[in-house]
């Protein structure tokens, strides 16, 4: 099989980026973004996806964590794109449902070239950290858009939101697991009636 790897870079007067993605990795990360919960974020995506992540951003917080936040989620979601290729062979489909004490979230998501995002949170504060809330949802669309990844996230406990967000980047990161797995049965083939995953 073919490496699964990918290098994204990004650069603008607002972020610097450096993404690099081993699909079939062990969950090993390194992860400086500025945000220290958005770090912790994405350490939990790649430890709970089984990825090899390495995000190296430089972004203008003084200004605030948005621009950071967006172009980091659209570089690594075009680093998952970019390391499945034709996506030959994967389970394509998978979802995930992850607790964290008191919070449980649910992702389920398809790998099928058709960018878009539903995402259902109920925040109770305005800030995760150095986080704000509401960027969590625009993280997601933003994967779901630059993966090109179709994409639900549905909150269905919680009432911390440190939790909420954290089981929700555990559950992104199970679920694309199996969805990126090869399945010897299709190996070589799209799984797909179009025979397309990337159009």
């Amino acid at each position: 099989m073919d490496k699964r790897i990918s290098k994204i870079e990004r650069e603008t007067a607002e972020t610097k980026i450096k993404v690099e993605l081993d699909i079939d990795g062990s969950g090993l990360a390194e992860v400086n973004t500025g945000i220290g919960f958005y770090d912790h974020m994405f350490n939990a995506f790649a430890k709970h996806g089984r990825f090899n992540l390495n995000i190296e951003a430089v972004g203008d917080l003084h200004v605030d964590a948005h621009h950071t936040m967006e172009d980091v989620a659209i570089c690594v979601g075009q680093a998952i794109n970019q390391a499945l290729g034709d996506r030959a062979g994967i389970n394509r489909m998978a979802s995930a449902l992850v607790p964290l004490d008191e919070a449980l979230v649910q992702i389920v998501l398809d790998i099928s070239g058709r960018p878009f995002s539903s995402i259902s949170f109920n925040f109770v504060g305005e800030q995760i950290g150095d986080v704000p809330t509401e960027m969590v949802n625009h993280v997601f669309s933003s994967l779901a858009s630059a993966g090109k990844l179709t994409l639900h996230v549905n909150q269905l406990a919680g009432s911390n939101d440190h939790h909420i967000a954290e089981a929700a980047m555990k559950a992104f990161g199970r679920a694309l697991d199996t969805a990126t797995i090869i399945d010897d049965r299709i190996a070589g083939q799209i799984p797909s009636t179009k025979e397309t995953l990337t159009s």
